[in-house]
């Protein structure tokens, strides 16, 4: 089967582009499921469920978030009314809603999984730990999907290593920029240390340019908008091979309108 992880949705451009490319992979038989992160959907700033609601419409699967998940402060009372949005299964157990989700498809029952990492962000429950929770949990499909929503590029590779052999793919998300590193590690894992931005590429990580650059030269705070230049779909297409839960192969996808 043919899975699309696509990157950080950015604002309305990238919700726009999402729909676009993501109705017409379907409709060309490109894609049979469809992961998405949205933390940055709603105005590059978190996410609602009325935003869930379209982008499933449009043909995504399953949601993840990241540390941006509560910015829309309406997701905190919202987020459990469908269990295919996750948030990182590494918050603090207050949080709302679950980091896992086992999703029935036409090849049997898929699993996804959100988690957050800790270098150079908040402080959160081990990923590496809570992985191993994961795993143990029963009712898991054969096909697991592992969004790593982290910063640094060492924590990544290393979850990726980790998890070889035992899900379909870890790929990361957060930094808005597309790796260059898709492959199959040795025991049937397909991984990517970042996904991309599903946005304006014409921007400073999905935001216009011009405040990005003056706060850099002058230290001053400025309001972030979203760009809206030059917009695309960034992510990977894997074929994954539903009863063993291997990874055949990963590709890199960039696509516009």
């Amino acid at each position: 089967m043919k899975i699309l992880m696509a990157g950080d949705i950015v604002g309305s451009p990238g919700r726009t582009v999402f729909a676009s490319v993501v109705t017409r992979m379907k409709a060309d038989g490109r894609v049979d499921f469809v992961v998405v992160n949205a933390e940055n959907s709603a105005g590059g700033n978190g996410m609602t469920m009325k935003i869930a609601d379209d982008l499933f419409a449009a043909g995504a699967d399953a949601i993840t978030l990241g540390d941006h998940a509560w910015n829309q402060k309406e997701l905190l009372t919202t987020i459990e009314r469908d269990e295919r949005v996750v948030r990182p299964s590494n918050f603090a157990p207050a949080h709302p809603g679950k980091g896992i989700v086992t999703v029935s498809t036409d090849w049997g029952p898929i699993t996804v999984i959100n988690i957050i990492g800790r270098v150079f962000l908040k402080p959160m429950d081990c990923p590496f730990r809570e992985m191993e929770k994961l795993l143990k949990e029963p009712g898991l499909g054969r096909v697991i999907l592992v969004d790593f929503h982290a910063e640094a590029t060492s924590e990544k590779v290393a979850m990726g290593h980790f998890l070889d052999g035992r899900v379909s793919a870890v790929v990361g998300t957060h930094t808005h920029v597309q790796t260059s590193d898709a492959r199959v590690l040795k025991k049937g894992t397909a991984y990517q240390t970042d996904l991309g931005m599903t946005g304006p590429r014409d921007s400073v990580i999905g935001c216009k340019k011009e405040a990005i650059l003056h706060s850099f030269l002058t230290g001053l705070p400025v309001r972030f908008e979203v760009a809206s230049e030059e917009v695309f779909l960034e992510g990977v297409l894997i074929d994954v091979d539903e009863k063993s839960g291997r990874a055949r192969s990963i590709k890199t996808v960039r696509e516009a309108l």
